[in-house]
């Protein structure tokens, strides 16, 4: 889950006092205070206007602890509102520190876990309504965000959720099991799936999670891990872009989730290729480079003496996948006009 910074606000000198306790024990937070009551204290961020504070603070993807009325919270909060997967987390205590209530974003945001740690601080009282929570079911979009995940589709969540709720098992595809531990300690929840593609239409909402592109029906669940690592060796000067149409081309064909992708490397003599660089940053993942010692000692199932000659390597792409992955090769070497790929899930 992504940390986010936290603004305590305040607006009484009672609820001042509390949001500095409460910044005092909780990390990563600021108090924010109206200026009569900020002093001179460097530590502490003054405003004139609250409803500026609420703006900036979703502008910048800052949590909220609030110390005030709900009332004013929901309304100041209000016109920046974008969605479950956008907003921040928003807590509000009352003035006398007893409640530290989640008001938005329990799950994917955090305000559930952050009105727990605001409560324990205060010595005060957690209010969680999610209705997972209440009814002590598993909140399959806060496990996501926990495990790393990346949820690719969030509306299925509810749909999700609602099945569980009542009572009616879902399907879940999990391969590597990454949710092993939540279907031991909820029996009968679940439906286990052995294969990939048992997912038929109109059987209710399911959850697939794997690195695996499906023909999964609307209502299911997809989460992705990022656990696929891609070898790449190029030409030089090859650019940007035929290199990530090269990767998508070949994870399409392939079936593979670019969500999926964690990592792309290749060798050291590559490291100063402008086209792989680029192609990492615009994937959104790592680039990693090994030197050719390093990449001798990995054994490929298709060495090639081309590449030997000119790098001093039996291989690139094979190579550099399974060396950053660790794990084992699920795509051999495929080859492009001036580039090579090949595919290495993380161990």
């Amino acid at each position: 889950m992504m940390e986010r910074a936290i603004r305590v606000l305040a607006l009484t000198p009672q609820g001042a006092a509390l949001a500095r306790e409460i910044c005092r024990g909780l990390a990563g937070a600021r108090c924010w205070l109206p200026r009569s009551q900020g002093g001179e204290d460097p530590e502490v961020g003054a405003f004139d206007n609250v409803a500026a504070v609420f703006q900036e603070a979703f502008e910048q993807s800052e949590n909220l602890v609030c110390v005030m009325a709900a009332g004013i919270v929901v309304r100041g909060i209000a016109p920046y509102l974008r969605g479950k997967d956008k907003d921040p987390a928003v807590v509000v205590v009352d003035e006398a520190g007893q409640f530290a209530v989640s008001l938005l974003s329990g799950h994917l945001g955090g305000a559930n876990d952050l009105a727990r740690e605001v409560a324990r601080i205060l010595d005060g009282t957690p209010v969680i309504t999610t209705a997972t929570d209440v009814q002590k079911l598993p909140a399959l979009d806060s496990l996501a965000a926990e495990r790393g995940l990346l949820i690719e589709n969030l509306a299925p969540v509810r749909q999700v959720s609602m099945a569980l709720l009542s009572g009616r098992p879902v399907r879940l595809v999990d391969p590597e099991g990454y949710l092993a531990d939540i279907v031991r300690e909820n029996p009968g929840l679940f439906i286990i799936e052995s294969k990939v593609n048992a997912a038929p239409a109109g059987a209710g909402p399911g959850v697939y999670v794997g690195f695996r592109e499906g023909d999964w029906p609307p209502e299911w669940l997809i989460l992705r891990p990022r656990n696929l690592v891609a070898g790449m060796g190029c030409h030089k000067g090859t650019p940007v872009g035929e290199l990530i149409e090269f990767i998508q081309k070949i994870f399409r064909q392939e079936r593979l989730s670019l969500a999926s992708l964690k990592a792309l490397a290749t060798i050291e003599a590559k490291k100063e290729e402008p086209g792989l660089r680029q192609a990492a940053q615009e994937l959104g993942v790592e680039f990693l480079w090994f030197t050719a010692e390093e990449l001798k000692t990995v054994n490929v199932p298709h060495p090639s003496p081309q590449v030997a000659k000119h790098l001093g390597v039996m291989s690139v792409s094979e190579a550099a996948a399974l060396k950053a992955g660790g794990g084992e090769l699920i795509l051999a070497k495929v080859k492009g006009a001036n580039a090579t790929l090949a595919v290495a899930r993380a161990a």
